[in-house]
């Protein structure tokens, strides 16, 4: 029945998210509205609502699962956008390989990459 979900996530300020989604993430802008702003890259999309909170944005993320975490990894890191704190490319117990970073609002996304498989649920 479920097929996917989409992120929404708090964005500060239009202009700046956008070019950092853009710019630094790769992701392409498809629209946006009343500063809603609807983005992705290689078929998942994320979405971000206005908002004036910083707080909310600090205390907001999602998890993408991905294939080839290492090479995302790669891209990233020269960035200067990976979490400071626990946010290195890394195993984890439950059995994936996963970094994070911080957007320019403060939410955090985690990238994972299935290191059992790559089954698909």
């Amino acid at each position: 029945m479920l097929q996917y979900a989409i992120p929404i996530l708090a964005s500060l300020n239009e202009d700046e998210t956008i070019k950092f989604y853009t710019e630094k993430l790769g992701f392409t802008f498809h629209s946006g509205w009343d500063g809603y702003l609807i983005f992705s890259r290689d078929g998942i999309n994320v979405h971000l609502w206005p908002c004036t909170n910083a707080e909310i944005a600090k205390n907001t993320g999602c998890y993408v699962n991905v294939t080839e975490v290492d090479k995302l990894y790669a891209e990233y890191k020269p960035l200067g956008i990976i979490h400071p704190v626990g946010g290195d490319l890394q195993e984890m117990p439950w059995g994936m390989k996963q970094f994070s970073i911080l957007d320019n609002n403060g939410n955090i996304i985690h990238f994972g990459e299935n290191m059992i498989g790559n089954e698909e649920d």
